[in-house]
């Protein structure tokens, strides 16, 4: 076995998938705190590993595939499984089919961002909500709202119903989102506004105790949606006008 320096994101990206194993075990044990907390730590490591990536200038075929099946278990399986035990494990069987939506969802999004893929250079922007802000969206509901104690719209088992299928066919579309900014002056210079949105959700997550997580997923889903039909759209047409 040849050891390289990409071994060193592949280890990042392989404690991601410890995480989501974690976070499966920590599920069917009853703790769903520590469970989306373990989901958390996954996506910490699959950032880092791809900055770590780039930082070493290792990034590989190899690399891509292998943060794929990572994120396939962290962020499908594991918050599918957590959904299913916290809030629709009530309505079987069709919680089982409900819940299992954003994990089929997500292996399909990562399926078609592999065969799509045409250079390893970090991207400004990815076709469909990425896998793991699909997870933040579903765990942040999961922790803070799917106990009906915050907010409630329907009912539990129809907001939890109702959440995952749209974060499901978000995930599936061909909209446009954003890629996590990254901190450096050229691309704070780039992107002021997405550096300060970016900075206010920290504050404003941090400031509520985790429960401004979901409004400003919600918020990062829905601005993806009125730039693509509408803002997306105009630009075509003055491109079709040209």
């Amino acid at each position: 076995m040849r050891i390289s320096r990409s071994i060193v994101p592949n280890l990042f990206t392989l404690a991601n998938v410890f995480c989501g194993f974690s976070a499966i075990i920590a599920t069917a044990d009853g703790k769903f705190n520590e469970a989306g907390f373990y989901i958390l730590f996954a996506g910490i490591f699959d950032a880092l590993d791809g900055f770590v990536a780039r930082l070493t200038r290792s990034a590989s075929p190899l690399g891509v595939q292998l943060d794929s099946l990572c994120d396939a278990v962290s962020f499908g399986i594991a918050p599918s499984f957590l959904l299913y035990e916290v809030c629709l494990k009530n309505v079987h069987p069709f919680g089982i089919l409900l819940a299992s939506l954003p994990a089929l969802a997500g292996v399909f999004r990562l399926a078609r961002f592999n065969v799509e893929l045409t250079s390893l250079e970090d991207k400004q922007y990815f076709t469909g909500m990425p896998i793991p802000a699909g997870a933040l969206t579903l765990i942040s509901y999961i922790l803070f709202f799917g106990s009906g104690q915050y907010w409630a719209l329907f009912s539990t088992e129809y907001d939890a119903a109702l959440v995952s299928i749209i974060v499901s066919l978000i995930m599936v579309s061909r909209i446009k989102y954003d890629n996590l900014p990254r901190p450096s002056t050229k691309a704070i210079k780039e992107n002021p506004i997405k550096f300060a949105i970016f900075i206010l959700a920290v504050i404003l997550i941090i400031s509520t105790q985790g429960t401004g997580l979901f409004p400003f997923m919600i918020f990062y889903i829905i601005s993806g949606i009125i730039r693509y039909f509408i803002i997306g759209k105009a630009t075509k047409k003055v491109s079709k006008a040209k």
